[in-house]
């Protein structure tokens, strides 16, 4: 699975572990991305969305058909 949002676009973050004697390795923070199944009224059918814990809970808030409209709006596919 890709570890990107649809809506917030949170991508990876990359940095290092850094040991007890101060070497450095490099790491990487992943956003918590779920895959995510919602009703759309307005086209009648199903889309799965792959979102992170965040933007599930902005999608609570506003609503799916706004989310969408949003994700749309920066060119992603739905």
């Amino acid at each position: 699975m890709s570890a990107h949002c649809q809506l917030t676009a949170a991508k990876p973050g990359f940095g290092n572990n850094i040991s007890h004697s101060h070497r450095r390795t490099s790491r990487r923070f992943d956003p918590n991305i779920q895959r995510k199944r919602y009703w759309l009224p307005s086209e009648g059918r199903h889309v799965r969305l792959t979102l992170s814990a965040r933007a599930i809970k902005t999608v609570d808030a506003i609503g799916i058909e706004a989310a969408v409209a949003r994700i749309r709006a920066r060119g992603g596919k739905v």
